[in-house]
C-alpha cells in the first residue's frame, strides 16, 4: 500500500509542476503580448511604428542579394543590432546607412562583353580619328577575352597632351565593349580616403570613389576612367596615390577593401583606364602597375578630318545651325588650324569653330538663309591671324639656330641665340636654362674648343672671348640635354663667322666626343618642325626606330636625316663663311706745304 501510495503522490507533483510550468508559460506569454502592444503604442506615439517593417524589407533585400555568403553574414549581424537600437539613436542611423550602402554595391553583377572584334573596331573608328596604338591595344582585349574568359581586365595608362581624347576615349571603349562607363576626376585629390572611403568611426562616413563608382555603374566589371592620375597630390592626410597602388594592381585588387565597408570588393574584372599629361609626378611603383601608351599630338590633317567629321557638326548642332546654312569648306578650316591655333590637340580649334558658328548664328537669325564663309569673313569673326610661322620670317643668321622641346602640352620649336665678345673666356648662360641645359651648354662649348684646330677656330680667339648664350622667351623654364647638338652648332657657327641655316632644326644630346646620344618625345617634337615650316630634321640615329611613329604624311614633306656625329650635322646646318671686308685706311688729312728749314732754299 504504501509503495503505491508513493507513487501516485509522485504523479500528483509531475502534474502540479506541469501545470505550473504551463501556468508561467502563459503568463510569461501573455506578459510578452501586453509589452509588446504597450511597445507598439509607445512606437506610434514616437512615430517609429515602422522600424520592424524596415528592417524586414532590409533583410528580404540581402537575402535576394547576390552578395556572397562573407559579406551576408556582416549585413546581418548589423540588422541584428539595428532591431536592439531605437530608430532615433545615432547608431541605427549609421547601421542602417551602412546596410544600404552595402546593398547598394553590384555583387557578382556583370555585363556581358560585345566580343565582336570587328563591330568594335567599327565603333573606335566612328568615333575617333588616329589613336591606333590605343585601338590596337583594345582590340587584342578583346580578342584574349573571347578565347580567355577569365583573364583580367588590363589597367592602361593614356599619356599625352591635353586635348587629344584621352577621356573621351575611355567612353568609346566602354561602347565598344558594351560595359558601363564610369569616371573619376583625381586632380587635386590629397586626401587617401577619397579613394579608400571613411571609417564608420566618422560622422558623415562614405565609400570611397572607386566603391561609390561600382555602385554608380551598376556592374563589377565596367571601364573605369581615372582622370588626370598625375594630379594626385599628398599632404598629412595621407597620400592618395599610395592607396591607388592596392586598386591597380592585378594581383591584390581581387580583395580590395574599402575602409567603410569594411569587406573584400573584387575588382579584378573592371576595366581601369588612367589618362596623364606627363610622368614625372607619377610615383614608380604605381607607374610599375601599369601598361603605358603614349598619345601624340595630331597632325594638320589628322585636325582637318576631325574638324569636318566630329567638332563643326557637333558645333553646328549645338548653336541651331543647319548644314546647308553654313558652308565651311577645307581651306577655311586649314586656316584656322594653322593661323588661329597652336596646340597638341583640338580643344582650341572647337572653340574656334564655335566662335565661327555664333558668328554664322547672328547672320542667320538676321533672316540670311545660307552663309559661305570665307577667309575675309573668317577673319572678321575671329580676328587677324594669331600665329604666324617664325621660321618664314627668318633668314640664316651666324649664331641663331633652331632647336626642337618637348612640353606637357606637346612639341614646340625652340631658337637658340650665340654671340661672343671681347673677354676672358667666360661662359654666359641666359634665358631660364635647367641644371641640365646648363651642362649641356658647357658640354658644347667643351666640344668645340677641343676641336677648334679641325675646325678653322684661332685658340687666341677662344681664350680671348666671352661666350653668351640665350634662349628667348625667357619667362619659361627650359631644361633638358636634347639641345646639346643644337647648343655645339650655334657655338661653333659664331667662332666661324658661318650663318646657320633657318630651315633646319636639330635635336639630340652630345658629349665630349661629338656623339649625338638619343632623346625622347622625337614624334612631338618632328610634328613642332613641320608646323614651324621647317625643312630638314637632324635626328640622332639610335631615334631612327622612332621615325615610324610619325605619320607618313609628315615624313613626306620633311626630310629627317639621322646623325651619328655633331659633324653629320654640321656639314649641312652651317653655310659659307661671311668675309668681313677689311676697314679702308684712312684718309690723312691735307697739309699745307712745307715752308723749308730756317735758311733752307726754297724751290723756284
Amino acid at each position: 500500500i504504501i509503495p503505491s501510495l508513493e507513487r501516485q503522490a509522485t504523479v500528483l507533483r509531475l502534474k502540479a509542476d506541469i501545470g505550473a510550468e504551463l501556468e508561467g508559460e502563459s503568463s510569461r506569454t501573455h506578459r510578452e503580448r501586453v509589452l509588446r502592444d504597450r511597445m507598439r503604442q509607445i512606437q506610434e506615439e514616437l512615430g517609429e511604428q515602422d522600424d520592424n517593417a524596415e528592417i524586414d524589407d532590409l533583410r528580404k533585400k540581402i537575402e535576394d542579394s547576390k552578395m556572397s555568403d562573407e559579406v551576408r553574414a556582416v549585413a546581418k549581424k548589423q540588422l541584428a543590432r539595428m532591431s536592439q537600437m531605437a530608430s532615433s539613436s545615432p547608431e541605427y542611423n549609421i547601421a542602417r546607412t551602412y546596410v544600404e550602402n552595402l546593398l547598394e554595391i553590384p555583387w557578382n553583377q556583370f555585363t556581358d562583353d560585345r566580343l565582336d572584334v570587328s563591330a568594335a573596331r567599327a565603333i573606335l573608328e566612328a568615333e575617333h580619328s588616329g589613336l591606333a596604338k590605343v585601338k590596337r591595344r583594345i582590340l587584342e582585349f578583346l580578342a584574349v577575352r573571347k578565347l580567355a574568359p577569365n583573364k583580367h581586365g588590363p589597367i592602361l595608362l593614356l599619356v599625352g597632351p591635353p586635348g587629344v581624347g584621352k577621356t573621351s576615349l575611355g567612353r568609346s571603349i566602354a561602347s565598344a565593349l558594351g560595359r558601363k562607363y564610369v569616371r573619376i576626376s583625381l586632380g587635386g585629390v590629397r586626401d587617401e580616403a577619397e579613394v579608400r572611403g571613411h571609417r564608420r568611426t566618422y560622422i558623415g562616413a562614405l565609400p570611397g570613389r572607386i566603391v561609390s563608382g561600382l555602385k554608380k555603374a551598376g556592374s563589377m566589371n565596367p571601364v573605369f576612367v581615372l582622370d588626370e592620375i598625375d594630379k594626385l597630390a599628398a599632404d598629412m592626410r595621407g597620400d592618395p596615390s599610395a592607396a591607388m597602388l592596392e586598386v591597380l594592381d592585378p594581383e591584390q585588387n581581387k580583395d580590395f577593401v574599402d575602409h567603410y565597408v569594411e569587406v573584400p570588393v573584387d575588382l579584378s574584372k573592371v576595366m581601369f583606364i588612367c589618362t596623364a599629361n606627363q610622368l614625372d609626378t607619377i610615383s614608380q611603383p604605381l607607374l610599375d602597375r601599369m601598361e603605358m601608351v603614349e598619345l601624340s599630338g595630331y597632325t594638320s590633317v589628322e585636325k582637318l578630318e576631325i574638324a569636318k567629321n566630329h567638332l563643326l557638326p557637333k558645333q553646328l548642332g549645338e548653336h541651331g545651325i543647319g548644314k546647308d546654312q553654313l558652308d565651311v569648306g577645307d581651306e577655311v578650316i586649314a586656316e584656322i588650324i594653322q593661323s588661329y591655333t597652336r596646340e597638341a590637340g583640338v580643344r582650341n580649334l572647337e572653340r574656334e569653330l564655335a566662335a565661327v558658328c555664333r558668328g554664322a548664328a547672328v547672320k542667320v537669325a538676321e533672316g540670311a538663309t545660307s552663309i559661305p564663309m570665307t577667309k575675309v569673313e573668317l577673319e572678321e569673326i575671329l580676328g587677324p591671324p594669331r600665329y604666324v610661322s617664325d621660321v618664314a620670317e627668318r633668314k640664316p643668321e651666324v649664331g641663331v639656330i633652331t632647336g626642337l622641346a618637348w612640353t606637357p602640352v606637346g612639341g614646340d620649336i625652340m631658337f637658340i641665340e650665340c654671340r661672343i665678345f671681347p673677354g676672358k673666356g667666360e661662359v654666359r648662360l641666359t634665358g631660364q636654362m635647367g641644371d641640365v641645359m646648363k651642362e649641356s651648354a658647357q658640354a658644347a662649348v667643351s666640344w668645340m674648343r677641343s676641336n677648334a684646330t679641325r675646325l678653322g677656330i684661332d685658340h687666341d680667339k677662344i681664350a680671348g672671348s666671352d661666350i653668351h648664350i640665350h634662349l628667348p622667351q625667357g619667362g619659361i623654364k627650359k631644361d633638358g640635354p636634347s639641345a646639346g647638338v643644337a647648343l655645339t652648332c650655334a657655338v661653333v657657327s659664331v667662332f666661324t663667322n658661318r650663318p646657320v641655316r633657318n630651315d633646319v632644326a636639330l635635336t639630340g644630346e652630345v658629349d665630349l666626343r661629338g656623339n649625338a646620344l638619343p632623346i625622347g618625345g622625337l614624334k612631338e617634337k618632328v610634328l613642332a618642325a613641320h608646323r614651324a615650316g621647317i625643312k630638314i630634321v637632324f635626328i640622332p640615329h639610335r631615334n631612327e626606330k622612332d621615325i615610324l611613329d610619325i605619320p607618313d604624311e609628315i615624313k613626306a614633306q620633311l626630310d629627317i636625316r639621322t646623325m651619328k656625329k655633331v659633324d653629320d650635322a654640321l656639314a649641312v646646318v652651317l653655310g659659307e663663311k661671311i668675309v668681313v671686308p677689311d676697314p679702308e685706311p684712312a684718309i690723312p688729312p691735307p697739309t699745307a706745304p712745307s715752308r723749308g728749314a730756317v735758311g733752307e732754299r726754297l724751290p723756284s
